[in-house]
C-alpha cells in the first residue's frame, strides 16, 4: 500500500486545501504571521505521513505520526486563535476543527494498528 492510499492521508490533503483557501482572505499583514503559521501546521500533516511511511522502519513510521498528530494540535490551536482574532466565523472554525479532529482520530487508529504490527 502506498502512503497516498491511505484515508487518513487523502483527508489530511482535504484539510490543507482547505486551509488554504481560508487563509486566503485573512488580512495581508498576518501573510508572514499566523497565516504562514496554520498552513505549515496543516502541510505538515500529510507530509509527515507520507515520509514516515517512506521510512519503511516501525520506529521511524511511529515517530512521523506523533509528529504529524503534534502538528495537528498545532493546527487546532491556530484555527481558535484564527476564531479569536475574527479572522473566520464561528461555522469555519467549527468545520475545521470537526476535519483536524477526525484526523487526529485516525492518525491515532494507524499509530496503534502500526504498534500492534510490530508486536
Amino acid at each position: 500500500m502506498k502512503y497516498c492510499d491511505l484515508v487518513v492521508w487523502q483527508k489530511a490533503m482535504d484539510m490543507v486545501t482547505s486551509i488554504y483557501k481560508i487563509t486566503a482572505i485573512f488580512p495581508n499583514e498576518e501573510r508572514f504571521g499566523l497565516t504562514s503559521q496554520i498552513r505549515r501546521a496543516a502541510v505538515s500533516v500529510p507530509s509527515n505521513i507520507a515520509e514516515g511511511h517512506g521510512r519503511k522502519a516501525t520506529g521511524a513510521y511511529l515517530n512521523h505520526i506523533s509528529i504529524a498528530l503534534g502538528s495537528v494540535m498545532e493546527l487546532e490551536t491556530q484555527i481558535q486563535i484564527a476564531l479569536r482574532l475574527n479572522f473566520i466565523d464561528e461555522r469555519t472554525c467549527t468545520l475545521l476543527l470537526s476535519q483536524s479532529n477526525e484526523i487526529g482520530r485516525m492518525l491515532g487508529g494507524l499509530r496503534k494498528s502500526i504498534s500492534n504490527q510490530s508486536e
